[in-house]
């Protein structure tokens, strides 16, 4: 019974993130072929935008009048729904895709789909402890095929071609993917065991979104700790916007155009998500030997390497640049995110630890994720389709120098804390 219950969640995970692997790493490519190059930042903002009030309604109707399972499921199918029509309006317009028709289809299916990563984990949580895992431990190796997923659903879209020969990964057809995806999630998530309703303690949307977390911000050193979450948060989208269409704009140049990477983008930047597996093992010897300062120190130099070698590299002779850059990946992303989160879970009593960890995805993947894609909007299209002469390199070398700063001022700013046990703040 175990190994089932067990091999469920692993499908529930695996098709989790596969739904968001389908395009968040290639629908900027899509958008570049219909002329909508000059809006890659706002798609990317608006999962930002939703991220900062929609998980903590779902997370309230899931806790009082819904099922986890049961929401998690109608969750899919609207944003599955949402997506196919995305996809069919794509192919439908063609060439003549209008940016408010898909920008609306696609701004429904986010608005739905984020919920689902707090509503997973919260299904997947109770659905181990009703029968006797140790979350702690069983729930990692589980959570671990949801990367899994992502990669498979990258890959395919990266390998998939269309009658023409082209390449999902720039077609709308990378919508369809995704919502065939969140369908069977839909009917996947209804053959789950119950989770209760009415028995979590009531929590107000005020509650949800962090706001009583901010008494933490009376402490000076969580308050700097906060600020710059947020402005490293700036970096985490950049690459998932901008990797594709800067990889596969290399098939236009004569000396690249047959190279490996250029043909297959959304293939190289996989190796990022594999590093990523590989970067959540380290945090725990991380977080004991260095501390949370030099552990986020390590993040921000790691988000440096991430843009400045993207800025040396190409995908001939200098494609070894492009896979370190995916490899550091790993450690830019997790050292960050996990290792700032088991840090505010560390300083917070327990009457506000779900409050803070609803700051910290605010200051982080809400505002400093919605402010960083449409910023780097801004410089793409100054260097890049604005520009008579584009040049990518100079868009990636001012994200790493913003990168390079920030880290300067927070080896000033911030005061080490050392490496724990820390002291909780109320």
């Amino acid at each position: 019974m175990n190994k089932a219950i067990r091999l469920r969640l692993i499908i529930m995970n695996f098709f989790q993130w596969a739904v968001w692997g389908a395009y968040l790493t290639s629908m900027g490519s899509y958008l570049v072929s219909v002329g909508l190059a000059a809006k890659i930042g706002l798609f990317y903002a608006m999962q930002g935008i939703v991220s900062i009030f929609m998980p903590a309604i779902m997370g309230i109707v899931a806790d009082k009048f819904i099922p986890a399972q049961k929401l998690l499921g109608i969750c899919h199918g609207v944003a599955g729904a949402a997506m196919l029509a995305a996809g069919y309006y794509g192919m439908t317009a063609g060439s003549g895709t209008e940016f408010g028709i898909l920008f609306t289809l696609y701004a429904v299916s986010v608005a739905f789909y984020m919920p689902t990563i707090a509503l997973s984990n919260s299904v997947a949580f109770q659905i181990l402890a009703k029968n006797g895992f140790d979350t702690v431990k069983d729930f990692p190796p589980i959570r671990v095929f949801g990367t899994v997923g992502f990669i498979c659903s990258m890959l395919f879209v990266n390998f998939m071609t269309d009658g023409n020969g082209i390449q999902f990964q720039h077609t709308y057809n990378q919508f369809i993917v995704s919502g065939v995806l969140g369908v069977i999630m839909l009917a996947f998530c209804f053959t789950l065991p119950k989770c209760p309703v009415g028995k979590s303690e009531s929590q107000s949307i005020a509650d949800a979104l962090g706001v009583k977390a901010f008494t933490m911000f009376k402490d000076r050193g969580m308050a700097t700790f906060f600020i710059f979450s947020m402005l490293i948060g700036v970096a985490l989208q950049i690459t998932n916007g901008f990797a594709n269409p800067f990889i596969s704009h290399f098939k236009e140049l004569p000396e690249y155009a047959d190279t490996w990477g250029a043909q297959n983008a959304n293939a190289l930047i996989s190796i990022s998500q594999m590093s990523e597996t590989l970067g959540i093992l380290l945090i725990p010897l991380a977080m004991r030997f260095f501390g949370i300062k030099r552990v986020m120190l390590i993040s921000m130099l790691a988000w440096v390497l991430r843009f400045g070698l993207f800025g040396l590299g190409n995908p001939g002779a200098g494609v070894w640049m492009f896979i370190l850059s995916m490899i550091v990946y790993g450690v830019a992303f997790d050292f960050f995110n996990i290792s700032g989160a088991l840090y505010v879970e560390q300083r917070s009593n327990d009457n506000i630890k779900s409050s803070a960890q609803g700051l910290f995805m605010l200051m982080t993947n809400g505002i400093g994720a919605t402010l960083g894609t449409l910023t780097a909007q801004v410089v793409v299209n100054h260097f890049v389709y604005d520009a008579a002469q584009p040049d990518w390199s100079a868009a990636w070398y001012v994200f790493a120098g913003y990168a390079a700063v920030i880290a300067v001022l927070f080896l000033i700013c911030f005061k080490d804390p050392g490496k724990g046990p820390y002291k909780k703040l109320a």
